[in-house]
């Protein structure tokens, strides 16, 4: 999993450091950590051309 190149990866200036904006529930989070071969459900890369290309 790829989190510095998603799109749900933000950076927030007040605490300095990033964190994703979607909203994942306890047992979401523990199966990522849990099998790091897996890929997060939400996660996107950052190429806004990957949708126009499946047009």
């Amino acid at each position: 999993m790829d989190c510095e190149n998603c799109w749900y990866n933000e950076y927030d200036e007040e605490f300095d450091e990033y964190y994703c904006t979607r909203m994942l529930d306890e047992d979401q989070y523990a199966r990522i950590l849990q099998h790091p071969n897996r890929r997060c459900p939400y996660w996107r890369d950052g190429n806004e051309y990957t949708v126009a290309r499946k047009q």
